[in-house]
């Protein structure tokens, strides 16, 4: 049987069949094509056939580049696209019944989850962790490497109260920096996302007091640089001196920028790598109001712990648990499947990504078998 999902596609919206290249690149081009690495055994049970549209989360393209070529590779007669028009857009999408599957790198909020499960209409969404991005402080400072940054400084830094690089609060977590006297330029993004939601999660909670506009989707404190999608953000960090901007890790990796090591304590600064991040993950507890298949996590934002890098993200896909059309609740069914299950070797530390921790991705894996 041969189904298309109807959903409206945007129009630059690339098949996974295609080479996966440079994340700036396809990040301003709008689309996501799949990666050229090869593919472990992929699609669990029945291949279907037709066309998966998808969209969101521009955070986990590169990871849903890996995905699609490897699914594709073992399901010949599927043609998968996704999207990469960012969190907002995405959850937006869903709810609006336009896609049956979308990338968010945040939990859908209580007022979007009840809308969610209405448009599933015989049963709830549900909130799916499949991919860890750690979330890099990415600078661009002449003549500076092995930037260290608390929290602290790092609220100051883009609430813009610390506005050039050679200002006390840098030099004391930097002793041994020549640090300039260049003005900061704090870049962040223009577009609502779930990078930005996650960034501003954690400082508010690792640095309450120098950062009072709580958490968002939507950039909120005053100044700095607008930048559109995560690649714009890496380009504008990349372009500039004295720019610091927050992004995906994979960003970080394919346009060779820096990255602070960062503290929550302000005395232990740890590096940005995949299993640092997974470190930070593993403790984390069920949210609020998440039951059943409802996968939504609660980052501790404020650990301290050896070794935790504390700026992560959980980027999740929605989708109903009950409710597709039966083509649909196929075809998603399958697509997860693989990527919860052999798709999470393909996070690699190349890619900027960290698998689930086992004990989440047993759920997770337990949760896409109940999607019917």
């Amino acid at each position: 049987m041969k189904f298309q999902h109807l959903g409206r596609v945007s129009a630059l919206a690339l098949a996974g069949a295609l080479a996966l290249t440079a994340c700036g690149s396809d990040d301003n081009s709008d689309s996501t094509a799949a990666s050229s690495g090869s593919g472990s055994s992929a699609a669990s049970g029945d291949c279907p056939s037709g066309t998966l549209n998808a969209e969101g989360s521009s955070a986990q393209q590169n990871a849903m580049g890996a995905w699609i070529k490897a699914y594709q590779s073992q399901c010949s007669g599927t043609t998968i696209n996704y999207n990469p028009t960012g969190s907002g857009a995405g959850v937006t999408a869903f709810i609006g019944a336009r896609e049956p599957l979308v990338g968010s790198d945040s939990a859908l909020k209580p007022d979007e989850k009840t809308q969610a499960d209405a448009r599933c209409k015989t049963g709830k969404a549900i909130d799916l962790p499949m991919v860890i991005g750690p979330i890099a402080v990415a600078y661009n400072v002449k003549g500076v490497d092995d930037l260290q940054l608390s929290a602290s400084t790092v609220a100051k830094i883009f609430a813009g109260t610390v506005k050039t690089w050679d200002d006390a609060a840098i030099k004391a977590e930097n002793p041994s920096a020549k640090l300039p006297s260049t003005p900061i330029q704090t870049i962040h993004r223009s577009d609502a996302s779930g990078t930005t939601d996650n960034f501003t999660k954690w400082l508010a909670a690792a640095a309450p007091s120098d950062w009072t506009y709580a958490n968002d989707k939507q950039w909120k404190a005053p100044g700095g640089q607008g930048a559109a999608k995560s690649a714009g953000v890496a380009d504008a960090v990349a372009n500039g001196d004295g720019t610091i901007g927050y992004v995906e890790y994979s960003f970080v990796q394919s346009a060779s920028l820096k990255a602070a090591k960062i503290s929550n304590d302000g005395k232990n600064f740890v590096e940005l790598t995949p299993a640092n991040a997974s470190t930070a993950v593993e403790s984390a507890k069920p949210a609020d109001g998440a039951t059943g298949n409802d996968l939504a996590l609660k980052l501790d934002y404020a650990t301290t712990a050896a070794n935790a890098y504390p700026i992560v993200l959980v980027t999740y896909e929605i989708t109903c648990e009950k409710g597709l059309s039966a083509g649909d609740a196929k075809f998603v069914k399958s697509f997860l499947s693989y990527t919860s299950g052999d798709g999470q070797s393909q996070l690699t530390p190349d890619l900027g990504y960290a698998p689930l921790p086992a004990s989440i991705q047993a759920k997770v894996k337990t949760a896409v078998a109940a999607i019917s």
